[in-house]
């Protein structure tokens, strides 16, 4: 698990007096400020919200310190984190995509499939980017209870039925010759 989770990436700048439009990775946009400052990945350089807008464009944050376009431009591509105990506890059947990249991904027999490389979301749900054990290949799996029935944090592990593929053979079959 790591220290630090993601709130949110700078992708640009807003205007000419320091302002920044942010990519939110909260649940409502408007609580990227409520754990306080935002820092980098190494937890350094802190930013504190001064001002937050939501639009369909981004969320608009204007950061104490920052008051010009030239300012704001350096903070392009930047990640927002806080400090994973500035968070409150996951409910219950939630997870923070932080604490599932790692894990270990088993089949219900307990083989080993692979590693959990990244959490995705290509707009229809979350999806597992898993890389296959000895192979530098991944596959998406649906973050879904009939697709990932079982994820124990505490132990780093989670277990998986990967999907059957439309033209793959079923599971078990020779297909037809």
């Amino acid at each position: 698990m790591t220290d630090r989770i993601i709130l949110g990436h700078i992708t640009g700048v807003h205007g000419i007096k320091g302002d920044v439009v942010v990519r939110t990775y909260t649940a409502d946009p408007a609580d990227l400020g409520a754990y306080g400052p935002l820092g980098d990945a190494a937890g350094r350089r802190a930013l504190k919200v001064q001002s937050l807008r939501v639009t369909p464009k981004g969320v608009i944050v204007r950061f104490d310190g920052v008051g010009d376009r030239t300012t704001a431009e350096g903070l392009r591509g930047r990640e927002l984190t806080v400090a994973r105990d500035a968070l409150p506890d996951a409910a219950a059947d939630e997870f923070y995509h932080a604490d599932l990249i790692g894990m270990a991904a088993v089949a219900p027999d307990g083989t080993a499939i692979g590693t959990v490389v990244a959490v995705q979301n290509f707009g229809a749900g979350d999806l597992l980017e898993i890389r296959l054990v000895g192979s530098k290949a991944t596959e998406y799996v649906p973050f879904n209870d009939p697709h990932v029935p079982h994820v124990d944090v505490a132990a780093k592990r989670l277990t998986v039925v990967m999907p059957v593929l439309v033209g793959d053979p079923e599971p078990g079959s020779e297909g037809d010759a």
